[in-house]
């Protein structure tokens, strides 16, 4: 589904981030990128979303080449890519609600997206996904009112508002803790299984990018040094990737069963999304800027 080849990006500084990247991901698989700062993960991910331009190679997204886009094409093509980013992007003085249905600009004319006018079926959609992530009921909630995990949980469902094929996920537990964390990857995971969705996962830490995704790509100095199962991955394969270091620890890590909490995590979710009492009956989004 992407097919990315002998791609690179050199910057005006004249620094190559990227060396010749070929790399492919299959429909519904998802992939970890890990690798040391300054390894070029960002400038990947920035490529493929056309952030930034690429400097040679192709980027193909269900055969178009995104390289080679401008303009109209190019809007239309980042209809399939949705991104969750770091530090969330939302519009802190927005409502849930509000930058939830910035996840569908890409399909709305001008003058509807500046009176605030979106379709039922979409202001629909978008209480559903907030069930789905777990915010029900907070709709009308303004963005700097919620958490760390929250904030991430609307990153999420503001980008499966777009319907996306692929999923971009730069960092998604740099801000959160541990438990979060793992909250915050597994519903990703779940996320993707059931839409059938291929995600490429820019994530730091080593024992959860290998708990939870089970193919792993490490970058080193703009190359690819490592493309294969997470369960491979151990001290000569770091080794690899990051370079010389004792990484015993790690890999213990890396062996030890999952937390006790995560079965439980899952049960409540489960529990309360079955639960009658938890869903609004007739909830009313409050969109300012909106005819009454």
């Amino acid at each position: 589904m992407l097919e990315i080849r002998a791609l690179q990006k050199r910057y005006a500084t004249g620094d190559l981030a990227l060396k010749g990247i070929d790399l492919s991901v299959a429909p519904g698989q998802v992939v970890g990128l890990i690798g040391p700062s300054g390894a070029g993960k960002s400038s990947l991910i920035r490529c493929i979303n056309r952030l930034v331009t690429p400097s040679a190679g192709e980027i193909l997204l269900d055969g178009l080449d995104l390289g080679r886009l401008g303009g109209r094409g190019l809007r239309l093509a980042r209809r399939q890519i949705g991104m969750i980013f770091q530090e969330y992007a939302l519009v802190e003085r927005l409502t849930v609600m509000e930058n939830l249905l910035s996840g569908r600009l890409g399909y709305t004319g001008f003058w509807a997206s500046w009176f605030r006018r979106f379709e039922p079926q979409d202001i629909e959609q978008a209480l559903r996904l907030l069930e789905r992530v777990g915010l029900g009921g907070m709709e009308n909630k303004r963005a700097d009112a919620l958490s760390g995990g929250q904030r991430q949980r609307v990153g999420i469902a503001r980008a499966l508002m777009q319907s996306p094929k692929l999923l971009l996920v730069d960092e998604p537990t740099a801000s959160l803790d541990p438990k979060t964390s793992r909250q915050i990857m597994r519903l990703v995971l779940e996320l993707c299984r059931e839409r059938g969705l291929a995600a490429i996962v820019n994530i730091h830490d080593v024992v959860l990018a290998t708990e939870f995704l089970p193919r792993i790509v490490g970058l080193r100095a703009g190359e690819i040094v490592y493309d294969g199962p997470a369960a491979r991955v151990g001290p000569e394969v770091l080794t690899r990737i990051y370079g010389d270091e004792d990484w015993s620890a790690i890999s213990r890590q890396m062996q030890s069963p999952a937390l006790d909490d995560d079965a439980t995590d899952a049960a409540e979710d489960t529990a309360r999304r079955a639960s009658p009492a938890a869903l609004p009956s007739h909830p009313t989004v409050a969109l300012r800027g909106s005819p009454a």
